[in-house]
């Protein structure tokens, strides 16, 4: 089968970098790419401020949806309360992970009649971190929700529960088998703030994309398979190979830093 690939844009805010942003939806639109957009609803999150407020976001979120761009519910505030890693593992901190189910579905609750009062309809789940729990798998569904973009497999597929799991596996692009894979961008990340390489990237796979009503309609009937489990043991043993690593490095890099002169005071 062949590779196809699905853009997701992350943290989608009113003080995101629109100077960036522009250029880059300049690009999708006139390479015809319909992205996953995930937004945040009340976005309280101080590191997500790179340019000042856009008065008009909701204006410019719905007329990505009257496009038919996917809009997708990025958590309520974006802010970490818990050290709760969820169910997979990847980071130490979440926004929902590890909260009682009447909490996280309260939080869901608000985050939703935010996109309700703005005239949106969220068509997919994509947690903060990637940090989230069974309870809030319980509370999507209850809500309405029954996709997620994220997880680790070849393909898409609908589990026992009846939620359907579209794979997060790329945060820059290399090389990869056939599949479905999700690339992760961040405005933030240098490898696409660089718009030049950005339109490269984007021509490079413009043959190749896919959306999520496109993936939804070949694989909703999917289940997984036992080589979705075995490429999901196998991705996450490595990524978390690759961030022991990195702590490593950080911790070693550290010890090697001598601490600072400081001047003894003249008597």
């Amino acid at each position: 089968m062949s590779v196809k690939f699905l853009l997701r844009f992350d943290d989608i805010c009113p003080t995101m970098d629109w100077k960036i942003w522009n250029e880059v939806e300049t690009i999708l639109v006139e390479e015809g790419i319909k992205p996953i957009l995930a937004v945040i609803p009340d976005n309280q999150d101080e590191t997500l401020h790179d340019a000042e407020p856009n008065r008009h976001f909701w204006d410019r979120v719905r007329s990505w949806q009257t496009r038919g761009w996917t809009i997708g519910l990025h958590g309520y505030q974006h802010r970490y309360v818990t050290q709760d890693p969820g169910i997979l593992g990847l980071r130490h901190y979440s926004e929902f992970a590890g909260l009682p189910l009447n909490e996280q579905q309260a939080k869901l609750v608000q985050a939703l009649e935010i996109f309700r009062r703005e005239g949106l309809r969220p068509k997919v789940w994509i947690a903060p971190a990637h940090s989230f729990d069974a309870n809030t798998i319980k509370a999507l569904a209850s809500l309405g929700i029954r996709t997620i973009s994220d997880g680790f497999a070849l393909y898409p597929h609908r589990d026992s529960q009846g939620m359907f799991w579209i794979p997060q596996q790329l945060g820059k692009l290399r090389p990869v088998p056939s599949g479905v894979w999700t690339l992760c961008i961040h405005l933030q990340d240098k490898e696409y703030s660089d718009l030049a390489n950005f339109r490269r990237i984007v021509r490079e796979l413009r043959d190749r994309t896919t959306s999520l009503p496109e993936v939804s309609q070949a694989y909703a009937q999917r289940r997984k398979s036992w080589l979705d489990s075995a490429f999901a043991a196998a991705l996450n043993s490595a990524i978390r190979a690759k961030h022991s690593l990195r702590k490593r490095r950080a911790q070693l890099a550290e010890r090697r830093t001598p601490p600072p002169v400081v001047a003894s005071e003249s008597k």
